[in-house]
């Protein structure tokens, strides 16, 4: 992988020149770490996390709660059991990581690759930190197999697997092409 530049991470993400300079080293460790290298790989990637962090602003759901969030509490496909669990365990990351269950995947996970990773269902605000925020998404990114589809183009599908419909995909197909752009 090419250096990523605080220049290309900006246009690719729609972030401020402040932010990407802020989050240049710990998106570009995490990508290596999990081989999101390629342009395409990158420039999908960069566009879903822009997208979703709210141009690099948000690692934290803005919690209301909304009607959605309060349907977070004891909801047992996403392992929130315990009265409070719906809010402990609320998006975080610049790829929104939410429910116990897979905050405790995302520790397992990192643990392989990080033996000095935290345990996020103990210390779910560490995810709002910019290393872990990073490694959150690359990780997420690499479970669900998503440079497989950057690698044949289908932005569709990522979308669906991020987010579970396409919610936002005209912004996000906005920032793939500023993304291609930046680094070719």
């Amino acid at each position: 992988m090419t250096p990523l530049t605080a220049k290309q991470l900006q246009a690719a993400t729609g972030c401020t020149p402040e932010r990407a300079v802020r989050w240049l080293p710990h998106i570009e460790r995490a990508c290596t770490l999990y081989d999101i290298t390629s342009s395409r790989r990158l420039a999908a990637f960069l566009a879903q996390i822009g997208h979703e962090s709210g141009r690099l602003r948000y690692v934290r759901e803005i919690w209301g709660p909304t009607k959605a969030q309060a349907g977070y509490e004891g909801r047992a496909d996403l392992g929130n059991r315990l009265p409070g669990d719906g809010q402990r365990f609320m998006g975080r990351g610049l790829i929104q990581i939410t429910g116990r269950f897979n905050y405790r995947a995302l520790s397992a996970g990192l643990k392989l690759v990080r033996k000095d990773a935290p345990d996020f269902e103990r210390t779910p605000e560490l995810l709002e930190q910019p290393e872990w925020a990073a490694l959150s998404a690359a990780w997420y990114w690499h479970s669900r197999s998503l440079s497989a589809l950057a690698d044949a183009g289908d932005f569709e599908r990522i979308t669906r697997k991020i987010n579970g419909g396409l919610n936002g995909q005209a912004e996000r197909v906005a920032l793939y092409g500023a993304a291609m752009n930046a680094l070719a």
